[in-house]
């Protein structure tokens, strides 16, 4: 009886393992399926990648181009951007440590951006603005540059650009940037949002303010608070002028009186600031500008700040530098 029981149970046994094999190969057919399909849905990215940067790299070489600029995110591949032909000309432009290390690697030539989500071509501008700032570019030099979405690794976009092209945003920046220790992308991202408010104004309405920019301690010594300062209370990387969603944010704020006060390094301190002049300091201002000029000339007069002033009356945006006007952008319409 008990040789019997013993065959039963193994057969029970044996019947079991049965039912179990099939069922763990199907399992693991499936997993190998669903792992061939990801690799399948990962490889069209990289392929895509590897075909635009062949072409690029061949049209870099065709156009003769003087330098090839990368501007990429921390997780693009640049392995596919090293040639013979074009690796001593090439620029890596991006926030990422490790893009730097590994263009370091590779042998490529290395600049830093803001890690901030700019479009396109406000990466392009910005890093063009950076390499010839910091002489890996010159004036007169062809630049084939590639970017991407941002956000995203994979770079879509190519564009020639010639180094020293100014517009006159350019040109008025130059003469501003001659002689000071101001980073160059604070001062277009600066300029760029005093363009947008004296030729959009306020839902359609115009209006005026002052933008100033650097030796913040003593600016806001020399100063005091009109209003409560809608800044006070956040963290510097929600009021830092260099992001975008920050840049659009900053608008509403324009109709406050004062002015905005911006550290070298983009973060926003105040708005609403009356800007305080010494009452026996002579000012050499222009016939026909008013006291929102008469502050921003005085302000950079005593103090090492640059000042954008916008004009409610016209939209037109003045810069002063050490007491001078320094550049003057009309518009040539407003919005309406």
């Amino acid at each position: 009886m008990s040789a019997k029981k013993d065959d039963t149970q193994a057969v029970k046994k044996t019947a079991a393992k049965k039912q179990v094999k099939p069922d763990a190969r199907s399992d693991s057919k499936s997993e190998a399926k669903s792992e061939s399909k990801e690799k399948t849905e990962d490889s069209k990215t990289p392929r895509e990648t590897r075909i635009f940067a062949v072409e690029a790299l061949a049209l870099a070489r065709r156009l003769e181009a003087d330098h090839l600029l990368v501007v990429c995110e921390d997780s693009t591949s640049l392995d596919e951007l090293v040639s013979r032909g074009t690796k001593k000309k090439t620029i890596v432009a991006s926030a990422s440590e490790r893009q730097r290390m590994r263009a370091e690697e590779l042998g490529l030539n290395f600049e830093s951006i803001p890690a901030y989500a700019f479009e396109r071509f406000d990466k392009i501008n910005i890093a063009l603005a950076a390499c010839a700032s910091s002489g890996k570019l010159s004036d007169g030099q062809r630049v084939l540059c590639l970017v991407g979405a941002p956000g995203r690794e994979e770079i879509d976009t190519c564009m020639l650009a010639r180094v020293g092209q100014k517009t006159a945003e350019q040109s008025a920046l130059a003469a501003v940037l001659a002689g000071s220790e101001y980073n160059p992308q604070l001062l277009d991202a600066v300029l760029q949002i005093s363009l947008s408010v004296g030729f959009e104004g306020i839902e359609g309405d115009p209006v005026g303010t002052i933008f100033v920019v650097g030796d913040s301690t003593a600016v806001m010594e020399k100063s005091k608070q009109l209003t409560l300062n809608p800044f006070q209370g956040y963290s510097e990387g929600e009021k830092n002028i260099l992001d975008p969603k920050i840049r659009d944010a900053i608008k509403n704020f324009c109709l406050l009186d004062g002015a905005f006060i911006i550290r070298e390094d983009g973060v926003l301190l105040a708005a609403g600031r009356y800007l305080r002049a010494p009452e026996d300091l002579e000012l050499d201002l222009p016939l026909g500008l008013g006291t929102r000029n008469a502050a921003a000339m005085a302000v950079t007069k005593f103090t090492k700040a640059i000042a954008f002033v916008i004009s409610k009356t016209t939209g037109t945006v003045r810069i002063y530098k050490e007491g001078d006007l320094r550049a003057e952008l009309k518009q040539p319409r407003r919005r309406t």
